[in-house]
């Protein structure tokens, strides 16, 4: 699909419906902005909420300490000395 569009005087440019719609842009949406010559790249990335990401790493770090058998912090540290000790 092609489409014209122009330039706000604030540097906005409207990215028609039909292409928003074929992208499922909504507003929120993020996108990565790159220039290759006189091209603008515009492309549609799904960056997750660092919250969310962090929770989300948290569970599965909790997940396989239990798996392994770590129960605290100091389970952690005798293995960091374990494996440094086979290393040296």
């Amino acid at each position: 699909m092609v489409e014209i569009t122009t330039i706000s005087t604030k540097g906005q440019v409207v990215i028609p419906s039909g292409i928003r719609d074929e992208l499922g842009l909504e507003e929120g949406s993020q996108v990565v902005i790159s220039r290759i010559e006189d091209f603008v790249i515009l492309k549609k990335v799904n960056i997750p909420d660092p919250k969310e990401e962090f929770k989300r790493l948290t569970e599965l770090g909790k997940k396989h300490a239990k798996k392994l058998g770590i129960k605290s912090e100091e389970d952690v540290v005798r293995i960091i000395h374990e494996a440094r000790k086979r290393k040296g």
